[in-house]
């Protein structure tokens, strides 16, 4: 489990995680994930809690992704 405390802007969150997982693969030997879920809390800058709206008002509440892309070659092993 990785856990970041604290106020945050995104780039030092995404610095974090980055870091975080690095040391799970450089000192514990973790190659392999399944199926993560991320939580976040968003605020604003003065740590008050914000809500996440895509451009026609609507409340975000979950972003799914399937992976990161792969190229045809990646695919097929070529």
């Amino acid at each position: 489990m990785i856990s970041v405390r604290g106020d945050l802007t995104m780039a030092e969150l995404r610095q974090a995680i980055f870091e975080a997982l690095g040391e799970m693969e450089d000192e514990y030997g973790i190659c392999h994930s399944r199926n993560v879920t991320l939580y976040l809390n968003p605020t604003d800058e003065f740590g008050d809690r914000v809500i996440v709206r895509n451009s026609l008002g609507r409340i975000i509440s979950r972003v799914n992704r399937k992976g990161p892309y792969r190229s045809a070659a990646e695919e097929y092993n070529i």
